[in-house]
């Protein structure tokens, strides 16, 4: 009788993970040594690696994961120019009066910034150094306070666009092309980016009016847990408080609806998104930023009439009106060029560039690690027939396909305790996720239960990331107890919020089915 292998496989990498070895290195030497007694043992066939090369080629010229370091890019600009800062400011002065009301401007700037960075590290530490402290100096509950922060962060999990939906976009595309192979169907449809955004936008924004009921009510029940802010200050003017919201909402419209318009594809928005941001941290940081304004503008209305009114200089009619809109283009084209050198010379000049682009290099780098040696483990994983092994596992689970899903689901709830999200998504989904479509679930609808279910990864102790990003923030008289206990009632929020999707569909299936 030969050994599981497969099974095995899988045990070690999750015990080499848990010893604290670096995981993208234990996938890599895993699949390696595993390979190896497979081929001794008889079990794996060496030809199948031949495919790694192509494997690698296929994931670095994806067009969907190009976005991915633009998209942190983005974040990171945005987190180092401290507009979070000023976010939490005015929305605290502007809600702080109320009970409650400094958890609930904490939850919608959580929201804001989850669309405009799309970073959880970046909000969670933001929110954790600014608005911990004034909630526990105000009576707050610890525990509430800390939770609200943790919960808050996770936002930008589920809130396109976000490093985690493009990653779901990929493999559930994947998977649904997989599906359609194994049915006989050759003429494959897929699911791309666009279609992910807009069905987590509704649900994402589902959850953040769930925080906010929660709060409201926990602050009417128990008012010494969620008290108004004895000082409060000056009420922001409607001014103060469009020069801090406007800013990340128009960066939120340009991203997110040239793609969920059609206009630009997922890397084309994100590059928008950097400039975007960029513009915006040189804005700030300049006290003259006229050049920067109007660069911006000029950027835009570019954008607008090359949709519009399309130049096409290479062409035999063109006459004296086409070189004078070219022309024109030009013009506008080289003021915004001068407004993002200007942007690029007040971020050096303020010290920020060079972690900017350290802090994304480094996130970047570890994202696509983990991609490319999963590719590595996944591939000696399905030589090994672990596929087959799970397949048959899930097409005998009782209760059938709602029965294999619930399965699926509180696995990946419980290996949320355990593990990143990157390494769920591209460990265990290519394996379960097209066994799943081909038993009638909507992949669409599929993705967001599962990015809901990784979101609430960031909060499970005892490796949840947002409870160690806000271990690091937060000041020395919260308990890391006090943190733990803080986000179980937002554990079971999450719970809630997955249980609306799975019985009312239409939340996540009907924006997507509207525009696209």
């Amino acid at each position: 009788m030969s050994l599981p292998l497969d099974l095995l496989m899988f045990a070690a990498l999750i015990a080499a993970i848990l010893v604290g070895y670096p995981v993208s290195f234990m996938m890599a030497g895993t699949a390696a040594i595993f390979a190896l007694i497979g081929w001794v043992t008889g079990q794996f066939h060496p030809a199948l690696l031949g495919a790694l090369g192509q494997r690698v080629f296929g994931l670095l010229t994806n067009n969907v994961l190009i976005a991915i370091p633009l998209f942190v890019f983005m974040g990171v600009v945005l987190e180092k120019s401290r507009i979070a800062e000023e976010l939490l400011e005015t929305m605290g002065r502007l809600f702080g009066a109320m009970r409650g009301g400094l958890g609930v401007s904490v939850v919608l700037v959580g929201a804001l910034l989850a669309a405009s960075t799309g970073i959880v590290g970046a909000t969670v530490v933001a929110m954790g150094l600014i608005a911990l402290p004034t909630m526990v100096r105000n009576g707050y509950d610890p525990r509430l306070a800390s939770g609200i922060v943790c919960t808050s962060g996770t936002l930008g999990q589920i809130i396109p666009p976000s490093t985690l939906l493009i990653i779901l976009a990929d493999v559930m595309s994947n998977a649904f092309q997989q599906a359609q192979y194994e049915q006989g169907k050759f003429s494959v449809e897929t699911i791309s980016v666009g279609q992910v955004f807009a069905a987590a936008l509704l649900p994402g924004l589902t959850l953040v009016g769930v925080y906010i009921v929660y709060l409201l009510i926990r602050a009417t029940l128990t008012p010494e847990s969620a008290p108004a802010l004895a000082e409060a200050g000056d009420r922001p003017s409607a001014r103060q408080v469009m020069r801090a919201v406007v800013p990340p909402v128009l960066l939120i419209v340009a991203v997110l609806g040239s793609i969920l318009g059609g206009v630009a594809t997922p890397s084309e928005a994100a590059s928008v998104g950097a400039v975007g941001a960029l513009l915006l941290a040189g804005a700030r940081a300049e006290k003259n930023a006229r050049l920067i304004v109007a660069g911006a503008a000029a950027l835009g209305l570019v954008a607008v009439l090359a949709g519009s009114v399309p130049v096409r200089l290479q062409r035999s009619d063109t006459d004296m009106a086409d070189w004078a809109l070219g022309g024109f283009l030009t013009l506008l084209v080289l003021l915004g060029l001068a407004a993002i050198l200007q942007s690029v010379w007040r971020a050096q000049k303020k010290e920020i560039l060079t972690p900017i682009v350290t802090s994304t290099m480094t996130v970047t780098a570890m994202i696509f690690a983990t991609i490319l040696t999963a590719s590595v483990f996944s591939l000696v994983f399905r030589g090994l027939g672990g596929d087959v092994r799970v397949e048959e596992f899930l097409t005998q689970m009782p209760g059938g396909p709602q029965g294999a899903l619930i399965f699926v689901m509180a696995l990946i709830f419980v290996l949320g305790f355990f593990l990143d999200f990157v390494e769920i998504s591209v460990i265990v989904l290519p394996l379960v996720a097209p066994i799943l479509i081909l038993m009638g679930h909507d992949p669409l609808w599929l993705a967001v239960l599962i990015a809901i279910n990784l979101q609430t990864s960031f909060l499970t102790p005892p490796f949840g990331f947002s409870l160690f990003y806000l271990r690091a923030a937060a000041p020395k008289e919260i308990t890391t107890r006090q943190i733990y206990r803080g986000v179980v009632p937002f554990i079971m929020l999450q719970i809630v919020g997955m249980a609306v999707i799975w019985f009312a569909p239409a939340v996540s299936t009907w924006l997507p089915r509207i525009i696209f």
